[in-house]
């Protein structure tokens, strides 16, 4: 069996289970942002009732409605303070961070759990060496809440190894978009992706994380990196000990074996209107922008604040562009200070906001208008989603999103090495 049947075989009681098979589990962890956070409650409040089962595992983060812009919004909010309170949940509230970051920092993600989340990138988890699926709000309520369990159909495996070494400008959110193009949106249906090989292998935990994030843009269910040494460091780090690591089992098969070499690769661009429209960022070059930003599920990465300094300390933001920095993480943000990052890039014209999902939807900020151009880290570019249907979004590394910051436009991050 591979890492994630090994899992599935473990949390539903059973010895060993096979790509079809239905099982039922027990859930190590479950995550909430506050959107979903209200719908469960009022799901579990109104048709179930009860106590919750292990109201411990059961993580709540507010992160996209992170300061409420309205009456309404705030009553909701209020709502789930008091129903995670109620029934003893963790509960990380405005200004905490993004739902996955979070969850990760905190120590919320071990090795070898079966996690689920509500957030459709939940999947991303599987870089701690976890099963990780996304559930709807009904089955929160219906099994998650009230009986710490879930179903699943256990996946086919696709094994993706990526070998090379990319040249200097060329970040892993390039190799990310590129893959995520190259697979093709929705390719893979209900099957997972193990993601391998000696360039994956010489990444950091948090540009890893990368690539479990962008599975489910192409479909996949969950997806994984076996743990390593980086893995268990990583975990060191955050003081979480005797972790159950689960790896393949030696001679695993796959449902099928990818392989690319990105040692040619160089910086990429997703342009609109979804996220499998991927090219040189050459292509681009000269689009000119009125926003940048460092955020989302896919950036406001200690990494990413690290790269963006590196270009606006050789240049500072050009002064139509409004450059937002949103850190996925207090923590984040906390070294980010120690290091003088923060007072680098707010002295260079970027503007810091609290640590959350960002412009992500529009919810709290970022919304455009028509003809508006951002640029940014987040993970969608769907027409609407910030704003107006006929703004535009283009999706690109922290490097290439500063380095467009400083020209007012799209422009190659090469230029600023």
């Amino acid at each position: 069996m591979n890492m994630i049947e090994k899992i599935l075989a473990k949390r539903s009681g059973r010895n060993k289970v096979a790509p079809g098979e239905v099982v039922v589990c027990e859930v190590d962890c479950a995550l909430l942002h506050d959107l979903s956070a209200r719908s469960c409650r009022l799901v579990f409040e109104n048709k179930m009732g009860g106590t919750i089962a292990h109201p411990e595992r059961i993580v709540t983060v507010f992160d996209h409605q992170f300061s409420s812009p309205s009456e309404e919004k705030a009553i909701a909010l209020q709502g789930t303070r008091e129903f995670c309170y109620r029934h003893g949940m963790p509960l990380y509230d405005c200004g905490s961070g993004n739902i996955h970051n979070v969850a990760v920092q905190m120590g919320h993600i071990r090795p070898g759990d079966l996690v689920v989340g509500s957030d459709s990138h939940s999947p991303v988890q599987g870089v701690m060496g976890t099963f990780c699926a996304s559930l709807g709000n009904d089955s929160y309520a219906a099994t998650v809440m009230p009986h710490s369990k879930a179903w699943f159909r256990v996946p086919e495996t696709i094994r993706v190894e990526l070998t090379g070494t990319t040249r200097p400008g060329t970040t892993a959110r390039d190799v990310a978009l590129w893959l995520c193009s190259v697979i093709g949106e929705g390719k893979v249906n209900y099957q997972a992706i193990k993601f391998c090989g000696e360039y994956i292998d010489s990444l950091p935990l948090w540009d890893r994380w990368l690539f479990t994030l962008m599975a489910v843009d192409v479909g996949a269910k969950a997806a994984y990196v076996e743990p390593d040494k980086t893995t268990l460091d990583f975990c060191d780090s955050l003081g979480l000990a005797g972790c159950e690591v689960e790896k393949d089992d030696p001679g695993t098969t796959f449902i099928a074996d990818w392989k690319w070499d990105v040692s040619d690769l160089e910086p990429q661009i997703c342009f609109p209107p979804t996220v499998g429209n991927v090219a040189p960022i050459r292509k681009y070059a000269g689009t000119p922008i009125q926003y940048a930003e460092l955020g989302g599920h896919g950036g406001g990465r200690l990494l990413d604040v690290e790269m963006a300094a590196r270009v606006l300390a050789k240049k500072p933001k050009q002064e139509r562009v409004k450059f937002n920095v949103v850190p996925g993480s207090r923590h984040v943000f906390s070294m980010a200070a120690k290091s003088g990052d923060v007072a680098l890039l707010h002295e260079r014209g970027a503007t810091w906001f609290p640590a959350s999902t960002g412009s992500n939807q529009a919810v709290n900020m970022g919304a455009m208008a028509a003809g508006e151009t951002m640029i940014s880290t987040h993970v969608r570019n769907f027409p609407g989603r910030n704003g107006s249907p006929k703004a535009n979004m283009f999706l690109a590394s922290a490097l290439s999103v500063a380095a467009a910051a400083t020209a007012g436009k799209i422009i190659d991050p090469r230029e600023f090495l």
